[in-house]
């Protein structure tokens, strides 16, 4: 099935550049390992090297690359979360990850340290992903 058929709901809210992203590396992992689990969190990794999570929706990181550990790591994540960061992009600098905190609204987010910013905007980004849903 192609991959526009079965854009998940943050893309669809998401600039068509972050859709064809996802798209063209979902159909290509569909090709090499079959309609699935594995297709999609292939599209994820190459989407999360271009954009991130903000809120409901994906946008263009400032540089590209992987946004977290396990995302650096292409044999990370098999069997398992072992601790990724949602989207968010926790490679990015305490500046960048307040200014999204700041766009979000998220109270606190002056006193908090890099890891309590990343977990912040990933908390965040679900609760409204789970709000756009309904």
């Amino acid at each position: 099935m192609p991959a526009r058929d079965e854009l998940p709901g943050t893309l669809r809210r998401s600039s068509e550049e972050a859709q064809h992203t996802w798209s063209e590396a979902h159909d290509a992992a569909v090709e090499t390992y079959g309609e699935g689990e594995r297709a999609h969190r292939t599209a994820y990794a190459a989407l999360k090297h271009r954009f991130e999570k903000v809120g409901d929706h994906w946008e263009a990181k400032e540089d590209s690359g992987p946004s977290d550990r396990q995302a650096a790591n292409p044999r990370a994540g098999r069997g398992g979360d072992t601790g990724t960061a949602e989207g968010v992009d926790a490679k990015a600098s305490r500046r960048h990850l307040y200014e999204r905190a700041r766009e979000l609204d998220i109270p606190g987010r002056s006193t908090m340290d890099k890891d309590e910013l990343v977990d912040a905007l990933r908390r965040e980004n679900r609760s409204r992903t789970r709000r756009a849903r309904q």
